[in-house]
């Protein structure tokens, strides 16, 4: 009566290594009144799951502790309960971890057994809300409009491009591979794709933007952050969802000068997805109605087995996925 888990065991420095974690046997737990039991069936892995092994008092949610199982979000059955708002059988969304069993919480969502567990994690949770707030709320994009994403072949960033497409924006996209550029371009409908390891960024820009740039949807940093930030249109917005390429580094790069954010009056503003809970079923209904029309493709990359997350985790920063990244267990 036990079953695996994947616990930190001491804390990253610099890149992600496999020795950071550790796999562990655990005993199922006896349940009290108010519990319930999930066997975890599919697991995300996103580039935010770095920032939860850092020790910062300052940040949106506490981090993961040494010696305790990683944390993760994930969908799952509920096996055994003592909650009838969780009934057995049903299936849940929610914060689980790196377990084939997790305690449930006053936090998971009974879902529609219906849904694809994979579409649920790639759509309609946090991926689909952050793609969703970020653009929409936080950016206000405006038809005729030039945005500019970086991570467009990720999970977030190619929602990102269609869903700005859909809303009549020219869309141009910062990919890491010719093969994920020809992806967003050919069948999600991008404008331009751009590889940021090829030649002439700047030139590549200038002619993917000939109109400058309207709106930026931040997933990297790294060396394509400068080359749009100088090409920002005056009242430019600026989304910063993410910087995976500064996560793993002790010191962060440099950024742009204030000035330009002084002078074109650019709007520069950070947002973490879980402030924005409220605008779940908003995103939801919104999200489900671009995909009745056509508009919206999502495309997975399933991981198998509970300890593929290791690796995993660290294929988000080497740029190895395209899409959302899945663990089935």
């Amino acid at each position: 009566m036990s079953y695996k888990a994947i616990q930190l065991i001491k804390r990253p420095s610099g890149d992600l290594t496999p020795d950071i974690f550790a796999t562990v046997e655990l005993p199922r737990p006896v349940l009290e009144e108010g519990q319930f039991l999930v066997r975890q069936t599919h697991m995300s892995l996103d580039p935010a799951m770095r920032t939860w092994l850092q020790e910062r008092e300052d940040s949106y949610i506490e981090p993961v502790q040494v010696g305790e199982v990683m944390r993760s979000y994930g969908v799952g059955e509920v096996v055994e309960s003592r909650n009838p708002d969780y009934p057995a059988g049903a299936r849940v969304i929610g914060i689980t971890g790196w377990a084939e069993y997790v305690l449930g919480n006053a936090d998971m969502q009974v879902v529609d057994p219906a849904i694809d567990p994979e579409a649920l994690l790639s759509v309609f949770y946090m991926t689909g809300l952050t793609a969703y707030v970020g653009l929409i709320r936080i950016g206000r994009p405006k038809a005729g409009e030039t945005l500019v994403v970086s991570g467009a072949a990720g999970s977030v960033g190619s929602l990102v491009g269609q869903i700005a497409k859909a809303e009549g924006m020219r869309v141009v996209g910062i990919a890491g591979s010719d093969e994920k550029c020809r992806w967003l371009e050919e069948e999600l409908g991008f404008d331009k794709a751009i590889n940021y390891k090829s030649d002439n960024l700047g030139g590549q820009l200038d002619e993917a933007c000939p109109n400058g740039i309207d709106l930026y949807y931040e997933n990297t940093g790294g060396v394509i952050q400068p080359l749009v930030f100088e090409r920002m249109n005056r009242f430019g917005r600026i989304v910063v969802c993410g910087m995976i390429s500064e996560y793993n580094r002790d010191q962060p790069t440099p950024g742009p000068s204030w000035v330009d954010i002084n002078l074109k009056a650019l709007r520069v503003e950070g947002f973490v997805v879980v402030d924005h809970q409220d605008k779940a079923q908003e995103a939801t209904e919104a999200l489900a109605g671009y995909l009745q029309n056509g508009q919206l493709r999502f495309r997975t990359q399933v991981l198998e087995g509970l300890d593929s997350a290791i690796d995993g985790l660290s294929m988000l920063f080497r740029g190895d996925n395209t899409g959302k990244l899945l663990v089935r267990i």
